[in-house]
């Protein structure tokens, strides 16, 4: 079992997304939410505020709980992910390193177009949640 989050970054009605570089080993090059893996001694709410400075390069300043999700991967450890709404973050939002090759924000009707995407298992709990959210 490996443990990650996602960061549901909204904006407006749409949710920040990022491509994933094409030398990934998990799901390369498929549109997802930011986020990574839980390091030794992290608890899932400083593995998301790491997590979203690293990639995007801004600080979180508050965050909600919204699911856990368990899923598997052929070939892959069976995922636990924990997933959050990002409800503040101060920063210009902008690739930070290379997990990522791209950054787009998408409505919940451009989700459903997403050919290679890797929430699959959220997606239900992240159209919900940008559909009920305030616009930032």
């Amino acid at each position: 079992m490996v443990e990650i989050v996602g960061a549901l970054l909204i904006r407006g009605r749409a949710v920040l997304m990022g491509l994933r570089s094409a030398d990934k080993a998990m799901l390369p090059q498929c549109w997802d939410v930011i986020g990574g893996h839980v390091e030794a001694g992290e608890t899932p709410y400083e593995t998301l505020v790491r997590e979203v400075a690293e990639e995007i390069g801004v600080t979180v300043l508050s965050a909600e709980p919204l699911d856990v999700v368990t899923y598997d991967l052929p070939g892959q450890p069976t995922l636990v992910q924990h997933l959050f709404v990002v409800t503040g973050w101060n920063g210009e939002i902008s690739l930070a390193n290379d997990e990522h090759t791209e950054l787009r924000w998408f409505s919940v009707d451009e989700l459903g177009t997403i050919p290679d995407d890797a929430f699959r298992a959220y997606r239900p709990q992240l159209e919900r949640t940008i559909r009920s959210r305030r616009p930032l």
